[in-house]
């Protein structure tokens, strides 16, 4: 199938640059969003590095976020319902939510319509289907939050996440074809976010670095900076490399000791299969399409993604 689901990489591609377009990074937005409560100040610098204390996830819903968070008892009976800290890295798709939902009031445009305007990337529900995706953690997850909450189903033009196909605006929803995506990384690059976005914000409790929208990749044995630390620097362009064969891929090299130093490269992972790498300096952009889902349909496990994309980034560095 040549149509993906782009998933999670809409914060980087659709939404992080909305916000860097659109709105102020650090006017105080609790009462705007409903947080009056809060005490610390609620950024948009804070939700676009994942550092605003807002917790990971919560089954999408329409009304307030708010109001939901403040009576909700069941945090930590599933690992994607966990609470937050503010200035501590949790990765939230709830803030990537309230950054659309701050775009819509701030501009007057769905962000549906912002996003495909900003980006050229296609809204769901497309006529053209992605490949499948078994559920996974989030249908779980619902079920554990919320099961007095029919579950949403899922439709050929519907993303996979179920928050998604609810509604959720923000983290996902959005889908291209190979040269799609080349177009609007094009306008990506040519919109100087990259350079925006790869600022040192915050780190992880496991060395991780985030900047506004996407992640550092590290050096250290099996680890995606040590392998794209080959490319020379000074080789620029956009690469789309797309892998449509639900084959499993040799493993990957096991990731070994402590995280290393920074590499050049910043990058962000899809949920359901898509990855993308870009190093700033040069502009060189590698964008990998492909599936979460093995050869008899199954939805692969983290380490089996893991090993399709170092399969497809070494077989690129190998020419």
């Amino acid at each position: 199938m040549t149509f993906f689901d782009l998933a999670s990489l809409a914060k980087p591609l659709v939404t992080a640059p909305l916000a860097l377009t659109h709105l102020d990074l650090d006017l105080d937005r609790r009462r705007t969003l409903g947080f009056a409560s809060r005490e610390e100040p609620l950024t948009v610098r804070q939700m676009l590095s994942h550092s605003s204390g807002l917790p990971a996830w919560y089954p999408y819903r329409p009304g307030s976020l708010a109001e939901d968070l403040a009576v909700f008892q069941g945090w930590g009976k599933h690992a994607l319902l966990a609470q937050g800290r503010v200035g501590e890295f949790l990765y939230s798709d709830l803030g990537y939510r309230m950054l659309a939902e701050l775009l819509e009031q701030e501009t007057g445009q769905s962000f549906q319509e912002l996003g495909l305007r900003g980006s050229g990337l296609l809204p769901a529900p497309w006529s053209e289907a992605p490949r499948l995706v078994p559920d996974g953690q989030d249908a779980e997850a619902w079920r554990v939050a919320c099961p007095e909450l029919p579950f949403p189903s899922q439709g050929p033009g519907l993303p996979h996440d179920s928050n998604a196909r609810a509604g959720m605006r923000g983290h996902s929803g959005f889908g291209c074809t190979p040269e799609c995506l080349k177009r609007a990384l094009e306008a990506w690059l040519a919109g100087g976010f990259p350079q925006r976005m790869a600022v040192d914000t915050v780190q992880a409790a496991d060395g991780a670095r985030w900047g506004l929208g996407l992640q550092r990749a590290l050096k250290g044995s099996g680890r995606f900076g040590e392998l794209l630390a080959r490319v020379p620097l000074g080789t620029s362009g956009i690469h789309v490399i797309v892998a449509d064969d639900p084959a499993l891929p040799p493993p990957a090299p096991p990731i070994e000791g402590a995280y290393g130093e920074a590499s050049a490269f910043w990058y962000h992972l899809a949920y359901t299969g898509p990855a993308l790498f870009v190093r700033p300096a040069d502009g060189l952009c590698i964008a990998l399409l492909t599936h979460r889902q093995g050869p008899s349909g199954e939805l692969l496990d983290a380490e089996c993604l893991r090993a399709r994309r170092w399969t497809m980034l070494d077989g690129w560095l190998k020419g």
